[in-house]
């Protein structure tokens, strides 16, 4: 293992976290981390990695900590108080926050941050479980440009597009914009599903073509098989993709943007999460439609 590479510290080791973290195993990095099911722990452990049984025994030699949780509350639970990451980080140490929360909650933690000498990315990604385990996310940053330059090769083990999209919570602003656009466009296939079917059209080839041509889409090509098993094991869940909509629309209204498409989609999935799917992946929005159309779900 080079022992040129900065130490890192994984805090949050879901659906996302595991595989990532991984990836920076793979890529040669010492990777210490932590979160709070032990058998993620035993997951990383087996993948080269280290467990560590608390945050501040997981970032205190760090060079720099990564956070991937679920929303602003998590990120705000590890990052500060006492046994918290600002409290036990070192000094000059960087900390990327790839979670996807609010632009607010990560321009607060920048400046939180810098008054205890860390220095501090928003880095949300793109591209689900699928992206993280191939190594093929998207990842949309806010912070300094030294602090980028210095995190690029770490981020090039996790992803294939990374971009500086500004100062602090940037990368979070383009990830909402990023969620709306993802969760129209199932709503939308869902929808075109639902219609061929009901034609009597074969599901299958239909798929094919519409993604060959200008109705193709990333989300199409990954969701495909979801629609056509009605296979929703979760990738990326209905209860997160309700919270990153909340994100936005909640965003899009603090500076005047109308989104009506968006409203509309984020109604229907939080109704999708009221009717006992919130732990479905967001291809579930698919069974929101065929109960509208009738169908016995």
């Amino acid at each position: 293992m080079s022992t040129t590479l900065p130490k890192v510290a994984w805090i949050g080791l879901g659906i996302m976290g595991s595989p990532m973290s991984e990836n920076l195993i793979k890529a040669g990095y010492q990777v210490t981390g932590y979160t709070l099911e032990r058998d993620k722990l035993d997951r990383l452990a087996a993948a080269g990695g280290t467990a560590a049984s608390s945050i501040a025994e997981a970032v205190r030699d760090a060079d720099v900590v990564i956070t991937m949780v679920p929303a602003s509350p998590q990120v705000e639970a590890v990052a500060y108080g006492p046994d918290g990451i600002l409290e036990n980080a070192r000094s000059g140490a960087l900390l990327i926050d790839m979670s996807s929360i609010t632009p607010q909650t990560s321009v607060d933690l920048a400046k939180a941050a810098a008054d205890q000498g860390v220095r501090v990315l928003d880095a949300p990604v793109s591209g689900g479980e699928a992206g993280a385990i191939e190594a093929v996310l998207s990842i949309m940053v806010g912070g300094e440009q030294a602090d980028f330059d210095e995190a690029r090769p770490l981020f090039e083990a996790l992803g294939k597009t990374i971009v500086l999209c500004g100062p602090h919570g940037s990368g979070q602003t383009v990830k909402a914009a990023n969620q709306l656009i993802v969760a129209v466009n199932i709503q939308a296939c869902a929808e075109a599903v639902v219609f061929l079917e009901k034609s009597g059209v074969d599901l299958k080839a239909a798929l094919d073509v519409l993604g060959g041509g200008l109705a193709g889409s990333t989300v199409l090509a990954r969701k495909k098989d979801n629609f056509l098993t009605r296979d929703f094991k979760p990738g990326f869940r209905i209860d997160l993709h309700h919270k990153d909509m909340g994100i936005v629309t909640d965003a899009a209204r603090n500076v005047g943007a109308a989104l009506p498409v968006g409203a509309v989609v984020a109604q229907l999935v939080a109704s999708l999460r009221a009717q006992g799917d919130g732990g479905l992946d967001h291809s579930a929005l698919l069974r929101a439609v065929e109960r509208l159309s009738g169908a016995r779900i």
